[in-house]
C-alpha cells in the first residue's frame, strides 16, 4: 500500500492524484504541497523507519510538482530567455508514462512470482541403466584352436 494524501479537494493515493494532475481532473494550483509534504512526514513518523528509497522518490516528485506549480504561477515571459518554453507538466507526464511501465512490469514479475510458488519440481537422480554381466565361461569351453 502507497503513500496516502489527504486534502480538501482529493484524498486518495499520491499516485493517483499524480494521475489525475496529468489527466488535468485536478487543478496543479489547488494542490498545497506544504500540506503533503507535512502529511508525508507525519507518515513516516508513523512508520518509525526512514525508507530511504521511498523518501527520496517522494521528495523528487514534490520537487516536480513545486517546479511546475511555479512555472504555472510566473508570467510566461521569465522563461523566454530558457531553451525550455515546453509546458512544464510534459516532464511530469514523461515521468509517469515511465513510472507507469515498471509499476506494470513489477506488477507482472509479482503474478509471475506468484505462480511459480506453488509449483514444485521433483528433483533428478541420475541412475544409469542396469548392465548385465556376461558369463564367458560359456562362450569359451566350446572353443578350440581349430574353429
Amino acid at each position: 500500500m502507497g503513500y496516502r494524501v489527504k486534502l480538501d479537494i482529493f484524498e486518495g493515493p499520491f499516485d493517483l492524484l499524480l494521475y489525475l494532475i496529468r489527466k488535468h481532473e485536478v487543478d496543479i494550483y489547488d494542490i498545497p504541497i506544504h500540506h503533503i509534504t507535512q502529511q508525508f512526514l507525519e507518515y513516516l513518523d508513523l512508520m518509525k523507519m526512514l525508507d530511504l528509497e521511498i523518501a527520496g522518490e517522494f521528495i523528487e516528485m514534490v520537487a516536480i510538482l513545486m517546479n511546475i506549480k511555479a512555472r504555472m504561477l510566473l508570467p510566461k515571459s521569465v522563461f523566454a530567455d530558457e531553451n525550455d518554453i515546453d509546458d512544464p507538466r510534459t516532464e511530469l507526464v514523461e515521468r509517469l508514462l515511465e513510472y507507469k511501465k515498471f509499476k506494470e512490469a513489477a506488477r507482472e514479475m509479482s503474478e509471475f512470482e506468484e505462480k511459480r510458488r506453488h509449483l514444485f519440481a521433483r528433483q533428478y537422480i541420475f541412475q544409469p541403466p542396469e548392465t548385465k554381466e556376461i558369463s564367458t565361461e560359456v562362450y569359451l569351453q566350446n572353443v578350440s584352436l581349430f574353429d
